[in-house]
């Protein structure tokens, strides 16, 4: 987990440098603050994009995925942070299989979650079906 962290870290730095090279290239002079606001900035923007048309698209199939997708987001930023709240107190192991055993559990859980989801409304299907042939009688 932590050379993880480390990698993305390198990335993120690699990343950082070089679009500060072509900021000033372009002859623009910015400080680290204005770098992060337009970065983050237009990464959000385009992120929103991205998820408002796929979230549309979701919304006409299901909720439930939409619900899912936003659950499992938040619990990758608790898992992660719980990792690294470990490694910062000490307290625990910072490992990355545990951060994928966590998630695995919550997508587990889910899934056993659809299948009672769709018994229940294969149940309800069939009582309505049957309903239905003993009204035409």
């Amino acid at each position: 987990m932590e050379g993880l962290i480390k990698l993305i870290a390198a990335i993120v730095n690699e990343l950082h440098d070089i679009l500060i090279e072509v900021v000033y290239g372009l002859g623009f002079v910015v400080s680290d603050k204005e770098l992060h606001f337009w970065v983050m900035g237009i990464l959000g923007m385009v992120g929103f994009v991205f998820v408002q048309v796929v979230f549309k698209l979701l919304s006409k199939w299901s909720i439930t995925s939409i619900s899912f997708i936003y659950t499992f987001t938040v619990l990758l930023v608790v898992v992660f942070a719980i990792e690294i709240q470990q490694k910062i107190t000490g307290r625990g192991n910072m490992e990355f299989e545990d951060a994928v055993i966590g998630l695995k559990g919550f997508v587990i859980l889910f899934f056993i979650y659809l299948i009672i989801k769709g018994i229940m409304k294969g149940i309800n299907l069939l009582f309505k079906t049957k309903q239905k042939q003993s009204v035409t009688k």
